[in-house]
Order: structure tokens, then sequence, then C-alpha cells
């Protein structure tokens, strides 16, 4: 009988995970295609003007390369809620990364009378430089925050925020979905873990994920309906579903967080989502996948200034 492996991915054998060796043969095929300090850094650094610019921690991979930020409102208080947005959890994602910096240049002050605001801009510097889902050790950040993680990149935020000693509120979690979901990452997927990964239908434009267990149905309406005066929703497939889940309601999914280790679920929030920009669209651009997040950003936040 003829076994059909024409599409067999390049690395490891059809049917085995990847040990060590898979991996780092993975890696040496990652290149650096951007700058973080150029593109990231540069941009955080002249925000200490108006916010609290801390660095919580360097990537080993290259630490002074890939230092850690988080910027902070100067007015903190214990009285007001806080928010936390974390973009580059997956570094490809680019307009996560940028709208975080986008939302703090353009957006923040007016929101810090009412909130502690508190935003990680590229959490993922390494994937941001080299267009990556995964870490250097072909993990996966945004499955990675749980307890003794093994993705430094995820365990160092967390670490962060556990030594804040506070209740976060608000989350929003920046992310894009993109036709190399598919192309690339998925296929790797496939192989790295030895499983069939049937390809799924990319949504065409934008969809927010909420946690199954607090799905703050409300609060996912308010950032649906903003985001879509600045760029379309993506509607359902032929099945109803968007990347194989059934829709909670029109743009809005729901997953386990906290069990799939997605940053969202680290936090406990009572209102927490993650943005799906897609990128890819011919109806978008880059500037406009930009301020799509910002939007998402601004709508949450709105929406909870009169619950607060």
């Amino acid at each position: 009988m003829k076994m059909a492996q024409e599409n067999r991915y390049p690395i490891g054998i059809t049917g085995q995970q990847w040990g060590e060796a898979e991996k780092a043969l993975w890696l040496t095929k990652q290149t650096i295609k951007r700058s973080y300090q150029a593109e990231v850094a540069a941009k955080i650094a002249p925000l200490a003007e108006h916010f609290q610019v801390e660095q919580y921690g360097a990537l080993s991979y290259h630490p002074s390369e890939y230092p850690l930020f988080v910027v902070k409102s100067r007015q903190w208080s214990e009285d007001k809620p806080t928010v936390l947005v974390t973009g580059g959890v997956h570094g490809y994602e680019t307009s996560g990364v940028q709208g975080a910096i986008r939302f703090l240049e353009t957006k923040a002050k007016a929101y810090e009378d009412r909130f502690n605001i508190l935003v990680a801009p590229c959490v993922s510097p390494w994937g941001y430089e080299t267009i990556n889902r995964w870490n250097p050790n072909a993990l996966d950040p945004n499955r990675s925050f749980y307890r003794d993680s093994p993705a430094e990149e995820s365990a160092a935020l967390m670490a962060y925020i556990a030594d804040l000693g506070i209740d976060i509120t608000v989350h929003i979690d920046l992310h894009e979905t993109t036709d190399t979901d598919n192309s690339a990452f998925r296929p790797a997927l496939a192989a790295r873990d030895a499983v069939e990964h049937s390809n799924w239908n990319i949504p065409d434009g934008f969809y927010l994920v909420g946690n199954t267990e607090l799905p703050a149905e409300a609060f996912q309406t308010a950032i649906i309906e903003s985001v879509e005066k600045v760029t379309h929703i993506a509607p359902a497939d032929d099945v109803g579903k968007l990347i194989g889940v059934a829709l909670s309601q029109f743009g809005v999914i729901n997953y386990a967080t906290k069990a799939l280790g997605l940053c969202i679920g680290f936090s406990d929030s009572i209102y927490a989502t993650t943005t799906e920009v897609y990128p890819d669209s011919p109806k978008v651009d880059d500037e406009n996948c930009i301020l799509a997040q910002v939007a998402a950003i601004t709508a949450g936040l709105d929406y909870i200034l009169p619950l607060s």
C-alpha cells in the first residue's frame, strides 16, 4: 500500500514527536527578520515621559537584545480597578504589539484617573524579530501560562504580576489570526506533537476569544460593536464556527483559557478577552489593524467605567 507522504513536514519523522535534535534543527532555520530594539523598545522609551516604564526581565536567549518591559500609569492607587493589556505573546502578530504601544501613545492618559493601567507591549521579543508563534525552544507562550511554566516569556510576566500582589479586573490580550496559521504554524505543531491538525477556515475579519468560565458576554459585545466601526467583524463559517469553535455571539467564541494555558487565563480577570485581527484581509492595512486593537482596548475600558 502506498503511503501518502508528499506533504510531510521537513523536520522529524512522521508519527514521532520531536526530541531535542528536531527542536534544535527547527531553531537553525529561524532568522531575524526585523528589529525589536528599533520597532518596539525605541517606541517604549519615550513613554517614560508620561508613564512609569519598568524592565521586568530579559530573555536568556540574548538578554541585552531582549529586555522585557511594562508600562504603568503613575497615578497608581489600590482604590482603582487595574487593567492589564498584553501584546506580542505571539511575537509574529504585529498589530498586537504596535496596538499596545499606540494605545499608550494616544489613549491611555485619558483613563488614568479611573484605572491603574499596566501594559506589556511585547511579551515575546524573539518571536517578534523572527516572526514566530513559538519561542526558541519550540514552545508556544500562549499555551504556557501556568505554574512552573517552561516558557520563560510566560513565566516572567506571571512572576512580575504576582509580585505586584494585585487583582486584575480587566485583561485584554492583543492577537492576530494570519494565513500563516494554516500554511506554517499548524503544520509545524502537527509535526512537533505527532498529531493530526486539519486546517481550519481563517476568519476574514476581527473576532474575540472569551473565557468559557467567565464569558462576560456584554463586555465582549461592547468591544465588537466598537471595533465594527473601525474594521469588519469575521462572519461564521458554513457550519457556524470560527477556527473550529461555535460562536457564543456574533464575532465571539469562548475557550477554556486557564486549562489551555492562555494568557488571559492566568490573570483570573472578571473581564477578559483575546482580540484577533486578520491582517491578511484585502480590506485592511497595517494602520487599520493597529486602530482596531486600540478600539478594542478603549471599548473594554469604556464598558467598565460606569461599573467601577
